[in-house]
């Protein structure tokens, strides 16, 4: 399975999500339906996975921890916020470039529709 392949599969199951809660509720009732809703489909689902972040002779074994990852591939970072900053989308990016993943998607579910919550932020990805 792609990348963009997940991505579709991911998009549907956050409208699903959205649909049946609406917005304004904390992102974690978001990741644990979303991430239910995935398994339903079938995909692996990592939640809350620990990164670790090498800097210099450093090594911090908890560096971050990511909303979600789908099949190892595509990282999801889930906001319920009501304005999405592009300070999120530059921390998004940087977790790809830590990861060496190519795909990640930002889903704020406090948007009033969820297609205007999705952005897709790629790493050498076409």
């Amino acid at each position: 399975m792609t990348e963009n392949e997940v991505a579709r599969i991911v998009v549907d199951c956050a409208y699903q999500v959205h649909k049946s809660l609406g917005p304004g509720l904390l992102e974690s009732v978001y990741e644990v339906a979303l991430a239910h809703e995935l398994q339903k489909r079938g995909l692996s689902v990592t939640r809350q996975q620990p990164i670790a972040v090498r800097y210099d002779t450093l090594t911090f074994d908890i560096g971050f921890r990511a909303d979600i990852i789908v099949e190892q591939l595509v990282i999801l970072e889930l906001k319920s916020v009501e304005t999405v900053l592009p300070v999120h989308k530059k921390q998004l990016l940087t977790y790809l470039r830590l990861t060496d993943m190519r795909l990640g998607l930002l889903i704020n579910f406090g948007a009033t529709y969820i297609k205007d919550g999705i952005k897709r932020v790629v790493n050498g990805l076409e």
